[in-house]
């Protein structure tokens, strides 16, 4: 049996809540298989887009190997985008993580590192037109509760980052231990990436 994977964490100023920690709580279940670390640029302590502050684990200077890549989004992107440090930590870590995954408008951020090029990605579908300006390479789906293509995981908004996180279980451990997670949690997985009604009601689809 392979030792745990490591989960490296983005955080910026005005992340959103539930995009880092209803994943988190999915992957917390299968602590056997995942280490879990909070890192942002500079370390130390970073406020949600909510209030409350989560202490890092790492900068992006002292973050140890990564196998899976976790952005959440949040008002913060906005401004994140526009950040170079970010961007290229991200396109180094990218290349050599295992998966790549986002929530949210975290896909603006991996968009604009150019790290989905080519690829069918999703995001927030109440922002999903200013996620889909940072880069026109990008295959932009307009319905989906998350998107994997290759090695990279994308979901729409905040609560949907849960259900890619089971699904994530699902690949690297089992689908019994993705069950067990959403079990305990008491939680009804939305195992369909195809299964999202917020694109229409956003007026990306039709009804």
């Amino acid at each position: 049996m392979r030792s745990k994977r490591t989960i490296g964490v983005v955080l910026f100023e005005d992340f959103e809540l539930l995009d880092v920690f209803g994943p988190l709580e999915m992957f917390g279940m299968a602590a056997d298989h995942f280490e879990i670390r909070l890192i942002s640029e500079h370390g130390g302590v970073v406020a949600s887009r909510q209030g409350p502050k989560s202490v890092s684990d790492d900068s992006f200077e002292s973050a140890p190997a990564i196998d899976v890549v976790l952005v959440p989004g949040g008002i913060g992107t906005r401004r994140e985008v526009d950040n170079p440090v970010l961007l290229d930590w991200l396109q180094q870590r990218a290349q050599q993580a295992e998966l790549v995954t986002s929530v949210c408008t975290g896909s603006a951020l991996l968009a604009k590192a150019g790290v989905l090029d080519g690829m069918r990605a999703t995001t927030n579908k109440l922002a999903f037109a200013w996620a889909a300006s940072q880069s026109a390479k990008v295959q932009w789906q307009q319905q989906a509760r998350w998107v994997e293509d290759r090695k990279f995981f994308t979901s729409s908004g905040v609560s949907a980052g849960i259900d890619m996180s089971l699904a994530v279980i699902a690949k690297l451990v089992s689908h019994q231990a993705a069950e067990q997670a959403a079990n305990f949690a008491e939680y009804d997985w939305h195992r369909d990436a195809d299964w999202d009604p917020f694109a229409a009601l956003h007026g990306l689809v039709g009804d």
